[in-house]
């Protein structure tokens, strides 16, 4: 059985919960543990999390078309893939921006956005994993 099709306002709703969710535990925590302002990292994250939401959205609508096209099932192997792919496109494009945000160099940068991805590969698997299971249950409903 394959998933109903998101329409554009649902996905932008599910940008917004990951995002919000994602900010409200990112900023505090690398705040801390950067030795940086709370605005500084806040505001940073806050660009990245803009960032992701457009990719997130391009991202999953892709997803679910491929997903309609060739019908595979949302495995564990599967989210962990979805996971990985789309934290790999995030990485492209946050290293340089915190470079220059915080300025510091790429390497550093890089060292950081993985200590990022440490968070957001489980925190992107467990949110899609409630989400699609609340979604089918309101689907039913």
């Amino acid at each position: 059985m394959h998933p109903p099709k998101k329409s554009v306002a649902e996905r932008i709703g599910h940008a917004l919960a990951f995002e919000i969710i994602a900010l409200a535990i990112c900023a505090p925590l690398f705040s801390w543990m950067m030795g940086t302002t709370m605005t500084e990292m806040g505001a940073l994250t806050l660009a990245i999390s803009l960032i992701a939401m457009l990719w997130n959205v391009a991202y999953n609508a892709g997803f679910d078309r491929l997903q309609r096209r060739i019908g595979f099932r949302q495995t564990f192997t599967v989210r962990l893939m979805h996971a990985l792919a789309f934290e790999s496109g995030l990485v492209i494009a946050s290293v340089p921006l915190a470079a220059v945000w915080l300025n510091i160099g790429l390497w550093q940068a890089f060292v950081l956005d993985v200590g990022l991805l440490m968070f957001f590969l489980p925190y992107t698997m467990v949110f899609n994993w409630a989400y699609d299971r609340l979604r089918i249950r309101l689907v039913q409903a």
